[in-house]
């Protein structure tokens, strides 16, 4: 990667944090970035076991990294050396020069942001963001877990040495336990003063760092469980192990009625008991990246109430533990590093249009008043609320402000010393540039034009997407496809360019393949939009819809997929397990075929179906 691509920033620590043992307990020191100001915050803490669970997890999801690695075959050539096989010394060596470059290179991509510590007046912050770009966590303490506290309001960067999440799980809650987070600790005047760090973060994993917490102040289904509920889930995680596709973790949400949440591919149900879902609409919600849920296992014994937030298909999934004195706010995206659902779904989180001035308004009120929800922001803010949210939108892709997922505010929060360019974390590589380019938008003509020439729905693999990219720059057309799997996974995938045709899928996918899934995601959205409306559902003459409803004593899923093809209706129902039935309707006219079709839609939205379109990525 290039230094064009990664942001520098420099670290000063006066000293490393650390965990000591003293006569009278423990002390938790922690090192903060020293060029920040004055920033600190220590006192004794009151739920010793608390404070070291909750750190533990927190430090436990900052070093997870789910990402493929190749196997190190070393120490095979040398047995085979040894054995006489065909491995001579100079291949050894070649090997081990190749690997020692390859980790070096690994090293240097790993460099990533140090958790971020934020002292308000209320509480004391802390933010990681996993390495593989998978996992967010903010964990907030309340001032009622310390005593005697004292503080410097602000946010810089903590020290996090490898050896610090095993001196913090170590600690002993019998003895009391102290906080010590400031600049400068008090270090012997035998250690030498530590030389600042320089880091070249990469823009990607800045840009998705920034864009999980953008798409925090997004509207979104909320859901109440239970302690034993998320026990119950990571119990049944734990003792299965899915080999093959669909991996999800399905929410059924009924207004009115406990959510159930459903795994994939066995269909184990597990009923809630946190309370009755009061969404306006029932609704079936497709989340995955449900193994990274181990991490909260260290919480069970301290959780009070849990709260998960469905942003919606392809956007992070939000898990809020209250443990009293202390909450924990875990986003996950689904995915490792950036890539092909990061680039559809978050193209919905860059704001198009923003009034002048009203991004710095908005930041100096939350400055100068503290924490606000976004009805009090919108309120007097003299602006529409869409043109609100997306001013809100941009000061968190700034690093400016953080929502407070778990209290549904906004905090004022610098991230950096100085504000991050939107446009620098615009996109995630030139060739998702390239993609947007072909697609136009921002008010530019396009450099292209993307069509979806067919989409076609295979039962049981996903949606097989076809379309035509005209390229004016390479003065040529093009004809990507891929397939779209359950689980939002692109596979088989296909195109004519040079890219594609040197590399594949290798060092990713080909502007002409990302303006493909960018073309599709944007007609789907417009199109749930523009098919509530009766103009609107004149426009469809090819669509299909399946609803699910399960029986609350056998707890069978029926699923009824309805289909409209100009002139045919096709519904296909029966237990999600079983031979499903088939039906087919032919008609006069295609008027007649649609209002048959939404008739049976209708029906069965009235039955008690639940409309699982939303469940699709």
């Amino acid at each position: 990667m290039t230094t064009a691509t990664r942001h520098p920033v420099e670290l000063r620590y006066a000293t490393a944090s650390d965990v000591e043992s003293v006569a009278d307990g423990a002390r938790v020191r922690l090192a903060l970035e020293g060029s920040r100001g004055t920033v600190g915050v220590s006192g004794r803490v009151t739920d010793a076991a608390l404070f070291r669970d909750a750190l533990a997890a927190t430090f436990g999801i900052l070093a997870s990294d789910l990402r493929y690695r190749g196997k190190d075959r070393t120490a095979y050539l040398a047995y085979l050396m040894k054995q006489g096989k065909r491995a001579s010394a100079l291949i050894w060596e070649a090997q081990k020069a190749f690997l020692d470059n390859a980790l070096d290179g690994e090293k240097q991509q790993d460099a990533v942001l140090d958790p971020v510590l934020t002292v308000d007046p209320d509480s004391v912050s802390l933010e990681v963001f996993s390495r593989d770009e998978s996992a967010y966590a903010r964990l907030s303490f309340d001032n009622r877990l310390f005593e005697g506290r004292e503080a410097a309001h602000g946010s810089t960067f903590l020290d996090v040495p490898p050896e610090l999440p095993a001196r913090v799980d170590r600690l002993r809650t019998y003895v009391p336990v102290s906080l010590e987070a400031h600049v400068a600790l008090a270090t012997p005047a035998a250690q030498p003063a530590r030389a600042p760090r320089n880091v070249e973060v990469p823009h990607a994993w800045l840009r998705g760092f920034l864009q999980v917490q953008s798409a925090a102040t997004l509207p979104a289904s909320t859901c109440e469980l239970a302690p034993i509920d998320l026990y119950n889930l990571l119990f049944a995680l734990r003792a299965r192990k899915a080999k093959k596709a669909p991996r999800a973790l399905r929410f059924e949400l009924v207004p009115g009625a406990p959510p159930r949440l459903v795994l994939e591919p066995w269909e184990l149900v597990l009923e809630c008991h946190g309370g009755t879902y009061n969404g306006a609409a029932p609704a079936v919600v497709r989340t995955f990246g449900r193994q990274r849920l181990a991490a909260l296992a260290r919480l069970l014994p301290h959780a009070k109430s849990v709260k998960v937030q469905l942003m919606g298909p392809g956007l992070p999934v939000f898990w809020v533990i209250d443990m009293g004195a202390a909450t924990l706010t875990l986003g996950l995206t689904g995915w490792t590093e950036s890539g092909w659902s990061s680039a559809a779904a978050f193209d919905v989180l860059m704001p198009r249009a923003v009034p002048d001035g009203l991004a710095e308004q908005l930041r100096e009120r939350l400055r100068a008043e503290g924490p606000l929800p976004f009805d009090t922001l919108a309120a007097s803010a003299g602006a529409p609320r869409e043109s609100v949210r997306a001013a809100l939108q941009l000061e968190c892709l700034r690093g400016r402000i953080l929502f407070d997922v778990a209290r549904g505010q906004y905090r004022p929060r610098e991230l950096m010393p100085t504000p991050v360019d939107a446009a620098v974390i615009r996109y995630g590589s030139e060739l998702e540039a390239r993609a947007h380019r072909l697609l136009g938008g921002d008010g530019a003509p396009g450099a292209g034009e993307v069509k979806l020439t067919k989409v076609h729905d295979v039962v049981g693999e996903g949606l097989r997407i076809h379309g035509e990219v005209v390229d004016r720059e390479a003065v040529r057309s093009f004809f990507p496809s891929f397939t779209l799997d359950l689980e939002g996974r692109v596979k088989d995938a296909s195109c004519g360019c040079p890219h594609h045709r040197r590399s594949g899928l290798r060092e990713g996918p080909c502007e002409h393949l990302l303006a493909l899934r960018l073309a599709y995601a944007r007609r789907r959205a417009e199109e749930e939009a523009l098919r509530q409306t009766p103009e609107g559902r004149k426009l469809i003459r090819a669509e299909t819809r399946s609803y699910v409803r399960r029986d609350a004593e056998s707890g069978l899923e029926m699923v009824y997929r309805v289909s409209l093809d100009g002139q045919v209706v096709a519904v296909e129902w029966g237990p999600r397990t079983g031979s499903p039935r088939h039906q087919r309707l032919w008609f006069d006219s295609d008027a007649e075929a649609r209002g048959a079709y939404f008739a049976r839609l209708e029906k069965l939205a009235a039955e008690g179906y639940i409309d699982a379109a939303s469940a699709l990525v």
